[in-house]
């Protein structure tokens, strides 16, 4: 009896403890991409698609700003980034989401 509980003690642990670095890990990359798409904030959309090529698509807001998508699959996980662009072309923000 004493063996099957810590048998399943030293399961749940390492369970648990694997989860657990799978969501650093995420938290990790997000944080990499966060910070490598936050370059872009301030700067010209033709600098945008000259580093990430044509948006898969594009619309305006309802601000009034354009808005540039760009989708992909990594692992079948899908991902898309949106990027905001103002009157002057200029890139005032951006979300991601799915993207690994």
């Amino acid at each position: 009896m004493k063996i099957r509980l810590l048998f399943l003690s030293v399961l749940v642990l390492i369970f648990f403890s694997g989860c657990e670095t799978i969501k650093k890990k995420s938290d990790e990359i997000a944080e990499k991409e966060n910070e490598r798409l936050s370059q872009f904030i301030g700067k010209q959309s033709s600098e945008l698609k000259i580093e990430l090529g044509a948006p898969t698509e594009d619309f305006i807001n309802e601000v009034g700003n354009e808005t540039l998508v760009y989708k992909t699959k990594k692992y079948g996980i899908p991902c898309e980034r949106k990027f905001e662009v103002n009157s002057n072309g200029t890139i005032i923000g951006f979300s991601s989401s799915g993207c690994i």
